[in-house]
C-alpha cells in the first residue's frame, strides 16, 4: 500500500494563516540549528561555525565567496531574522521552512532561490528518503538550507578547502553549480541500489514466484514514484538557470549548468527505464501464477478425465440388480479390473502423444 503522507504533506499548521507566515511544517525536531561558513577566493580560506546568526550578516558585503550552511530550519526565528537581514521575500522565507514544495527556481533582484530535494537511500528499510535543500545565490554569497545534519556536499567543501579544480577561482553561481551537481550525482547512486534491487527480484521471479515477490515489486515501484516526483521538476530548475538573464550566474557557468541538464534527463531516463521494468515485472508475475494454475488445473482435468468411464464401468456393475449376467462370471470381477487398466494405459498414452501431459 502507497502510504500517501509521503506525497502529501500535512499542512494544518498554517491553515488561516496570511501568505508569507514563517511556520515549519516538517516533522518535529528538538535541538538547536547549526549554522556553519565556509569564506574563500583564490588565495585563502576559512570555515567558521556560529551560534548565532547575526554572526553570518558580516558576509553579505565581503569580496570574497561566502558559503553559508544552515542544518535545521525548525526555528522560525533564525530563519526570519537571516531573511529581513539579506532582504528575503517573505514567500521565500515561508517556502524555506515548508519541506514540502516540489523543486523550483524563482528570480529576485538581488538573489535567486532555488528548492530542490536531496535524496538518500535506506538499505534496511529499502526505501528513499528525502530532504528538502533551499538555495539563495547572492552577488558574493551562497546560503544553503537543510532540514538536517548530513548531506552530500561534503565532496564539496573539500575541493574548497584544497583548492582542487576551479571552485576557488570562480564565483558563487559556481558554487551553486557544484552543489546542484553533488545532489544530481547522488540520484546515480540511489538509481544503482535500485537497480541492484530490481535484478535480484527478478532472478527470483524467474527461479519461483511467491506472494512476497509481488509485495516487492509494489514497493519499487512505489519509490520510482516518489524518485520521479521528487527528479522530475529539477530539469525544469535547471532550464531556468541557463536561461535566466540574471547577472549573478555568468555565463561561463551556464555551460556547465548543461552538463547538469545531461545528467538530469539520464537521471529520468533511468527511472523511466526501471518503471517500466518493473511494470513488466508485475506482469510476468501475474502470468507466472496463472500458467501454474492453468498447470494444476490441466493434471486435475486428467485425472478427472481419466476416472470418468471408471467410475461408469464401477457404477454399471455396482447396481446390484439380480439378473446382470457378468455377476456370474467367474473371472468377470478380473475382466473389468482389466478393462479399466487398459483405458487408464490407452488414455495415458493418448494425453502424452497430444503433448497434453
Amino acid at each position: 500500500m502507497i502510504k500517501v503522507n509521503r506525497f502529501i504533506k500535512k499542512r494544518e499548521k498554517k491553515i488561516g494563516l496570511p501568505p508569507g507566515t514563517p511556520v515549519y511544517t516538517g516533522e518535529k525536531k528538538k535541538g538547536g540549528v547549526e549554522i556553519s561558513v565556509i569564506d574563500y577566493d583564490k588565495q585563502q580560506f576559512r570555515k567558521k561555525e556560529y551560534e548565532k546568526i547575526e554572526d553570518c550578516f558580516a558576509y553579505k558585503e565581503t569580496s570574497t565567496v561566502s558559503w553559508i550552511n544552515i542544518d535545521g530550519v525548525h526555528k522560525a526565528e533564525i530563519i526570519e531574522k537571516l531573511g529581513q537581514f539579506f532582504k528575503l521575500h517573505p514567500l521565500v522565507v515561508e517556502d524555506i521552512m515548508s519541506p514540502g514544495h516540489r523543486p523550483k527556481m524563482e528570480e529576485f533582484e538581488d538573489y535567486i532561490f532555488i528548492v530542490l530535494k536531496m535524496l538518500s537511500y535506506d538499505k534496511k528499510e529499502k526505501r528513499v528518503k528525502e530532504e528538502q535543500v533551499s538555495l539563495i545565490l547572492g552577488l558574493n554569497y551562497v546560503i544553503s538550507f537543510q532540514e538536517r545534519q548530513g548531506d552530500v556536499f561534503n565532496p564539496i567543501r573539500e575541493r574548497v578547502k584544497k583548492g582542487r579544480g576551479r571552485i576557488r577561482t570562480m564565483g558563487p553561481d559556481y558554487l551553486t553549480h557544484s552543489l546542484l551537481d553533488a545532489v544530481v550525482d547522488n540520484y546515480f547512486l540511489i538509481l544503482e541500489e535500485i537497480g541492484e534491487g530490481i535484478e535480484e527480484l527478478e532472478e527470483k521471479l524467474i527461479d519461483n514466484s511467491r506472494p512476497d515477490t509481488l509485495q516487492n515489486i509494489h514497493s519499487l515501484k512505489r519509490e520510482m514514484i516518489f524518485l520521479r516526483r521528487s527528479v522530475w521538476p529539477l530539469r525544469e530548475v535547471i532550464s531556468g538557470l541557463q536561461k535566466s538573464a540574471s547577472d549573478l550566474i555568468r555565463r561561463d557557468t551556464i555551460r556547465f549548468l548543461q552538463d547538469i541538464y545531461d545528467h538530469t534527463i539520464q537521471v529520468m531516463d533511468t527511472i523511466e527505464i526501471f518503471r517500466d521494468m518493473l511494470f513488466s515485472m508485475h506482469d510476468t508475475y501475474l502470468s507466472n501464477i496463472s500458467n501454474r494454475m492453468n498447470e494444476v488445473m490441466k493434471v486435475l482435468t486428467m485425472i478427472a478425465t481419466i476416472f470418468i468411464p471408471l467410475t461408469f464401468l464401477a457404477g454399471v456393475y455396482g447396481m446390484n440388480f439380480k439378473f446382470m449376467p457378468e455377476l456370474s462370471w467367474r473371472g468377470g470381477y478380473f475382466i473389468i479390473l482389466g478393462i479399466m487398466a487398459a483405458i487408464v494405459i490407452f488414455m495415458v498414452i493418448y494425453f502424452k502423444k497430444k503433448k497434453w501431459l
